[in-house]
């Protein structure tokens, strides 16, 4: 009963009636307070200002008492017991104004707050009103629409367009574009087809589709996702404990300097208004509205912080972390040289010949051959006589050629002549980091076909971006130290540690910290979770990323964009900075407010007014954050 009497009270309509009857009493007190000729409302059985310290100061009055039975330790004393002890001081000498104005303020500050913050949550519940509801499962060819939590791993589902996504699934028939930028912040639907996969909560736009359920439930990406936003909320900044402990001191040294300031002036006036001057509040405001309007932020960039602490470590970094494979790349192998050593044959022709060898071939590099051939048209011809050698390659007969695929060392132990050209060009490959698959027919090399992992086109612009900013850049991977050099020069990365096992990355961000550095690791695979637990704050990539990774991280890129970190970085560093001017201004308004106090130029109702006008102000510069454009 009295938690519904509360929540009603502090409600927005409720804090209107509080100004209405608070503006009843305004001309007149200030007329009379300035030397002016008393215009009190006769008429009314009352003073107005009684209806505010009702409906304002009862919910002040709640929280003060539920802190001091529920709050351990020294956070008994809070912000809202100072400005109750204010509050019943005012009235105790017929201010009843001053004691409405600082309810009142206080009242609208909270409205304040939770504007921004449901504002900032914009993101979560938009997340949560896509959850989809039900599924069109197929049972012996017969579809049926059942309640999404019924949906099981394994079940097929037809999903037409128009509709919502009901689970993560991968796609066995049908081709379409999906739009998924509620999961990865990408701005276009993205075309699909058999064998891709698709996520809970995203769109199918054009064709109809057959989907096999892989994770359902709370399983799937979209839960995953307002699972993370929302323990984003429930985590404090360092910079939000820090204030709520300032409050809890603060409430002793203001009751301390009211009771000095008596003794020594003997006007009680005086004492009451350093104590209402003397609030907190702006204090206690600044950092969780300015974290709740970065998270909030950052969620409409589809990059998901999952707490203020992350936020404000952020905000701190010098040095950022790389792993290659996932996140400076794509993780997967596309042909990226073709050279033929034979002029009679077009490198076309031999790549035709080469991905019709390796057409039945299990290995990576002969599939990706075969993919790429494929996705040029290129011709594919039949293959017979296919033997493959582990670890060393593929002999294959196609129309009239006998063709040889593999490394250097099974080339030559079939008799293959590797001469000069040949020499060069494969160490110029490795150099580069590539994998390379030499092709020949009969006793003659007659090509190369390099292939490597595909750098993101975004990488170098990030990297140059974090420059800008003074981040310094470090590439941490397991990959050879050619391979390493290659992608890092490529993008613009000076420092490189290559051949790295998982101990050896946090290694290696512990001998950075230790350098005092403050150190963010960027990661996607199961082998990055410890770097990514050692770091100071980390990140990974959302979508194409492990779920390990994901749970070790404290920020999950959800469109794996690398763009999206110097994004990052600047709304932290913003957030930051928002939080000390705030907390700056604050306590620079106190300040004055007291001195003013001291020196008797402010009296309760002046005093409320200039110090809770702060932290309104305040909280209005973080709400500034959602909205800011840091692109």
């Amino acid at each position: 009963m009295i938690k519904k009497l509360n929540d009603f009270l502090s409600g927005f309509p409720m804090t209107i009636v509080a100004g209405a009857f608070l503006l009843l009493d305004l001309v007149p007190h200030l007329m009379e307070e300035f030397g002016g000729s008393s215009m009190r409302l006769s008429f009314l059985p009352l003073d107005p200002a009684w209806g505010t310290v009702i409906i304002s100061g009862i919910p002040l009055l709640y929280l003060a008492i539920w802190r001091i039975i529920y709050n351990p330790g020294i956070s008994k004393i809070s912000s809202a017991l100072l400005i109750c002890i204010a509050m019943f001081a005012a009235i105790a000498i017929g201010d009843l104004f001053a004691a409405g104005e600082v309810a009142f303020i206080m009242a609208i500050g909270a409205l304040l707050e939770d504007a921004t913050t449901n504002r900032a949550k914009k993101g979560l519940k938009q997340l949560i009103r896509l959850a989809p509801t039900k599924g069109r499962r197929l049972t012996d060819g017969k579809e049926k629409m059942i309640p999404a939590e019924e949906i099981r791993q394994g079940d097929i589902l037809r999903i037409l367009p128009g509709e919502t996504i009901p689970v993560d699934g991968t796609i066995i028939n049908g081709e379409t574009s999906v739009d998924q930028s509620i999961i990865t912040g990408e701005s276009l639907p993205v075309d699909k087809g058999a064998g891709e996969e698709v996520f809970c909560g995203t769109i199918n736009r054009f064709g109809s589709i057959d989907i096999s359920a892989t994770k359902v439930g709370e399983n799937s990406s979209l839960q995953k996702l307002i699972r993370m936003v929302q323990d984003a909320e429930n985590k404090q900044a360092p910079m939000q404990r820090i204030a709520d402990r300032a409050a809890s001191w603060l409430v002793p040294v203001a009751l301390l300097i009211a009771i000095l300031a008596y003794v020594f002036t003997g006007n009680i006036v005086t004492a009451v208004t350093v104590l209402v001057v003397f609030c907190p509040c702006a204090l206690v405001l600044a950092t969780p509205t300015a974290i709740m309007a970065a998270i909030g932020q950052a969620t409409k960039h589809g990059v998901i912080i999952k707490s203020g602490e992350a936020l404000e470590k952020m905000g701190k970094v010098d040095m950022i972390a790389f792993d290659k494979t996932g996140t400076l790349t794509y993780g997967r192998l596309d042909v990226s040289d073709m050279i033929s050593f034979d002029e009679t044959i077009s490198e076309t022709e031999m790549l035709s010949l080469a991905a019709s060898a390796e057409t039945r071939s299990e290995h990576p590099l002969g599939k990706a051959i075969v993919q790429y051939a494929k996705s040029k048209e290129v011709p594919l011809m039949e293959s017979n006589s296919f033997n493959m050698i582990t670890g060393k390659g593929i002999f294959a007969k196609v129309g009239s050629h006998s063709l040889l695929c593999g490394n250097e060392k099974f080339l030559t132990e079939n008799g293959v002549w590797i001469d000069n050209k040949v020499q060069s060009a494969l160490e110029r490959l490795r150099i580069q980091g590539k994998a390379s698959i030499l092709v020949a027919e009969g006793q003659k090399c007659i090509g190369v076909i390099a292939l490597s992992d595909v750098l993101r086109p975004e990488a170098k612009e990030m990297v140059s971006r974090l420059s800008d900013m003074h981040t310094r850049t470090i590439l941490l991977t397991g990959d050879n130290q050619k391979t390493a050099d290659y992608f890092a020069q490529k993008v613009g990365i000076s420092e490189v540690r290559a051949e790295l096992l998982p101990e050896e990355k946090v290694q290696s961000i512990e001998n950075l910290q230790a350098e005092n550095h403050k150190v963010c690791m960027i990661g996607d695979g199961i082998n990055d979770a410890p770097a990514l637990k050692t770091a100071d704050v980390s990140a990974a990539m959302g979508s194409m990323g492990s779920d390990i990774a994901i749970d070790a991280a404290e920020i999950a890129l959800m469109s794996d964009d690398l763009s999206k970190i110097p994004y990052l970085k600047r709304l932290s560093n913003a957030t930051v900075k928002t939080i000390k001017v705030s907390i700056t201004l604050s306590m620079c308004i106190n300040f004055a407010a007291i001195v003013l106090s001291l020196m008797e130029l402010l009296t309760p109702t002046t005093g409320a007014l200039v110090h809770n006008a702060g932290s309104c102000f305040v909280v209005l510069i973080a709400a500034l954050l959602y909205d800011r454009k840091f692109e």
